[in-house]
């Protein structure tokens, strides 16, 4: 009897949820615990791209080239503590929340706090903006940047997206980025967000998703996952498990190929799975898309 083997590129597409969910929620957690301590770069993949700012690279001093690349401007770069920005994210989602004064915001995901930070500034003393992250390093170390910077109207909280740690119906604003992409059941995080949004609260969000499925040798990897890649879901089934959530009035502010943009640059671990699998540009050309959107609850 043979068996059937599967063609080295074939594409597959990327489940719901992982066969052991836990084991990437361990690997998420170790990876950003290294990169918290500083053991590992933070830096995106564009940081990495032959036309990246001057001073990017994955390594050295590349979180402000990231960053600006993405999105931020110098301006809220200046405001946030040293040691805030990571370089990790996909977007720059605050800005498009058009939040006020007194508003209660909370980032999901919040790492070592550059948005829980550019969120404080905009509502102001007589607003809350709670930070939530798996993470302990994460945690300590957003906790240290806050004391550092003075900010008194912030709080982080350890804790999983499934599961947040807030009250219902208790915050006006929800953002993330980069991050919902690496947790296994995305359909319970969009539950949530929704839970905790008061009516009518909104939310903007920078993450990845897919159009089209993965080779199947990068949909397996658990390295691309953790890497943002192989984490993505399709496009129409993440804003599906949104809609049934109860976030509605979706809309697109930012759609481009997401490893275009940093010319196909990858880890060497995951560089090394493609190359052994054979895997091409053309076959991952327009698949992975960064995106920013945002919705309302309701």
């Amino acid at each position: 009897m043979t068996r059937k083997t599967e063609p080295r590129n074939a594409v597959s597409p990327a489940p719901a949820v992982p066969k052991d969910p836990e084991a990437v929620v361990d690997k998420v957690r170790e990876r950003y615990g290294k990169i918290a301590t500083g053991e590992l770069s933070g830096c995106s993949p564009a940081a990495a791209a032959p036309d990246a700012p001057a001073g990017g690279g994955c390594c050295g001093t590349a979180e402000t080239a990231t960053s600006l690349q993405i999105g931020y401007g110098r301006s809220d770069l200046a405001v946030v503590p040293d040691g805030a920005n990571l370089g990790l994210g996909c977007g720059a989602p605050v800005a498009l929340l058009e939040l006020k004064p007194g508003e209660t915001v909370l980032d999901l995901g919040s790492g070592a706090g550059v948005d829980v930070f550019l969120a404080a500034g905009q509502v102001g003393p007589t607003g809350r903006v709670f930070g939530v992250d798996m993470t302990p390093e994460m945690i300590e170390r957003a906790r240290a940047n806050a004391t550092q910077g003075g900010f008194t109207n912030v709080e982080f909280r350890a804790g999983r997206l499934e599961a947040l740690p807030l009250a219902d119906s208790s915050v006006d604003a929800v953002t993330s980025n980069c991050v919902i992409n690496l947790v296994p059941d995305k359909g319970r995080v969009f539950r949530e967000i929704a839970r905790v949004l008061r009516p009518g609260g909104r939310l903007v969000i920078s993450d990845i998703v897919l159009d089209g499925a993965l080779p199947a040798a990068i949909a397996r990897d658990l390295l691309a996952y953790v890497g943002c890649v192989a984490g993505a879901l399709d496009r129409i089934h993440y804003f599906g498990l949104l809609e049934t959530a109860g976030l509605r009035s979706l809309r697109i502010f930012k759609d481009i190929d997401y490893l275009a943009a940093a010319r196909y640059t990858f880890s060497d671990e995951l560089g090394a799975t493609r190359r052994r699998a054979a895997v091409r540009d053309e076959d991952l050309a327009g698949r992975v898309r960064s995106i920013t959107y945002g919705a309302r609850k309701g």
